[in-house]
């Protein structure tokens, strides 16, 4: 489970975000490329736009529960 108190920096503020265990595996970034991009300097994935409708959020749900390291992590509404 992602650690809310963990988050990278590059992070949106919002109900998404991506902690330092990430390990810039690409799942989240095929699965939601309009909310997740690649930080290629440091080797980790974060969030740049919290989702804006059902697609998005949908999407982002599914790329959190791909995560293979789990560093995706979800504040609630």
């Amino acid at each position: 489970m992602a650690d809310p108190s963990d988050k990278v920096a590059d992070n949106v503020s919002g109900k998404y975000y991506v902690d330092s265990s990430c390990i810039d595996c690409d799942v989240c970034r095929t699965t939601a490329p309009d909310n997740f991009m690649a930080n290629e300097d440091e080797g980790y994935s974060y969030v740049f736009k919290q989702p804006e409708n059902d697609d998005e959020e949908a999407l982002c749900q599914e790329a959190m529960e791909g995560c293979p390291v789990e560093a995706i992590g979800d504040d609630g509404d």
